[in-house]
């Protein structure tokens, strides 16, 4: 089977879960890996993406859109992370840009770390407004996404690229 490895990634995050599934996937041989400019024709596309604004990155959505009667798996990293809800909405969002008659096998979202900008954005938030909950919020969730993706989310990411493996080739069958 033909397998692409297909992502864009901002800080490096969703790279290194791109890393984790090309380790998993080696005996498989991917047939490419990389952005989505000058992918090949796969049978199976694991597609990667951070998080912008609640969704797929716009390069990753217009790949997507281009597939058509694909099989996919989705894959991404986010800042704000630790809620499989969360996690859920951002793979429904990414997946309504498959093109015509792809087969959406599954998705795997884990959190990354952010950029220390952001940090300081959410500081001089709290600094002006000193009672603001959210502001408060947003730095603990940035401290907690520093160690992200950890060992555990990549090991995760492996073992979810090898069931999507499995799941692609029962809908062959």
């Amino acid at each position: 089977m033909k397998i692409a490895i297909v992502y864009k990634s901002l800080t490096g995050n969703t790279a290194m879960v791109a890393e984790a599934l090309k380790e998993a996937l080696k005996e498989k041989g991917p047939v490419y890996f990389g952005p989505p400019e000058g992918c090949p024709e796969a049978e199976l596309y694991f597609v990667g993406s951070w998080t912008d604004k609640g969704s797929c990155a716009g390069e990753i959505g217009e790949f997507l859109r281009s597939l058509e009667n694909k099989k996919a798996a989705l894959f991404g990293t986010a800042g704000f992370g630790g809620s499989e809800e969360y996690f859920r909405v951002l793979s429904a969002r990414a997946a309504e840009n498959l093109g015509r008659g792809c087969t959406f096998l599954g998705s795997f979202y884990c959190q990354g770390k952010m950029p220390p900008s952001v940090r300081a954005r959410y500081e001089a938030l709290l600094r002006d407004n000193p009672g603001d909950k959210r502001a408060a919020t947003s730095i603990e969730n940035f401290d907690a996404a520093l160690s992200h993706p950890d060992r555990a989310d990549l090991e995760k990411a492996k073992s979810w690229a090898l069931t999507m493996l499995a799941a692609s080739a029962k809908k062959e069958g």
